[in-house]
């Protein structure tokens, strides 16, 4: 999932990008509603996270221009940050077209946990946990595997981009997700990844997936489509298929415990 953040507190923006970045999404951050409203004529995200207290145009006018028709993601869920007393603030956000918003400061999970269910909406699911046949993906615990029956969950260990990919073809499925989505999902601004790395992916995906009865089907011209198949037989031990390192994810690393987002600074 691709993030907007519209934050001109240095500290707060490294800190809120750090947290979301090490839970899989793409962030890109600016630092002002100037230029937020620049990048969201052109570019698309999933969601926004905006602080209402930004120099010049602040938050409250930047949440009603991206609602405006001509914005390319008009319609994606908005999140807003207000100070702890600014009580007109929230209201007159959530009347502006803000989804929800948080008071500072604030705890990473919280956050997470608010956008989780901001991203649901968007997408018209009731719950955490994304199932496709016997896949299941649970974005609030990280956890993914097959439900053989209510008592057996077998386990299938993804990549930090593997699972951003299934993720968004869960989102999407039974329709097809586009190649260019997926990529939009997986890069930022400080990011580069070419559409081949999207096809090492999907191959990866296809091999964990289809010994649990779900197939990944390519559309030429447009993207992929999770399918349900009779489970096949898992590869012998000695055939893998060799990635190369570039495009290979790095290893996930552990979160450091964060003191509360948006203590420091002026932000408001």
């Amino acid at each position: 999932m691709r993030l907007l953040l519209v934050e001109d507190d240095v500290m707060v923006a490294s800190g809120i990008k750090l947290g979301l970045t090490g839970e899989g999404y793409a962030v890109d951050w600016v630092g002002s509603g100037e230029r937020a409203e620049q990048v969201l004529r052109a570019e698309s995200f999933d969601a926004a996270i905006i602080d209402i207290g930004l120099p010049n145009m602040d938050g409250l006018e930047l949440t009603r221009r991206l609602r405006k028709p001509d914005m390319t993601s008009h319609g994606m869920p908005v999140l807003i940050l207000t100070a702890r007393d600014a009580l007109n603030d929230r209201v007159q956000g959530l009347d502006l077209g803000a989804d929800d918003y948080l008071v500072k400061p604030f705890e990473l999970p919280e956050l997470l946990a608010r956008l989780r269910a901001l991203l649901r909406r968007s997408q018209a699911a009731t719950s955490s946990v994304l199932s496709f046949g016997q896949v299941e993906l649970d974005t609030a615990t990280r956890r993914a595997g097959a439900r053989k029956d209510p008592d057996i969950f077998v386990p299938i260990e993804l990549g930090p981009r593997e699972w951003t990919v299934l993720e968004y073809l869960l989102m999407n499925a039974p329709k097809p997700a586009s190649k260019d989505k997926l990529l939009q999902a997986l890069t930022g601004w400080d990011k580069e990844i070419t559409p081949n790395a999207v096809e090492v992916y999907i191959s990866r995906l296809r091999a964990k997936l289809e010994p649990h009865g779900v197939g990944l089907k390519s559309i030429r011209g447009f993207g992929y489509r999770l399918e349900v198949r009779e489970p096949s037989v898992p590869a012998l031990s000695g055939a893998t298929d060799e990635i190369p390192a570039r495009d290979a994810d790095a290893a996930d690393a552990s979160l450091a415990v964060l003191p509360p987002l948006g203590a420091t600074g002026a932000g408001a």
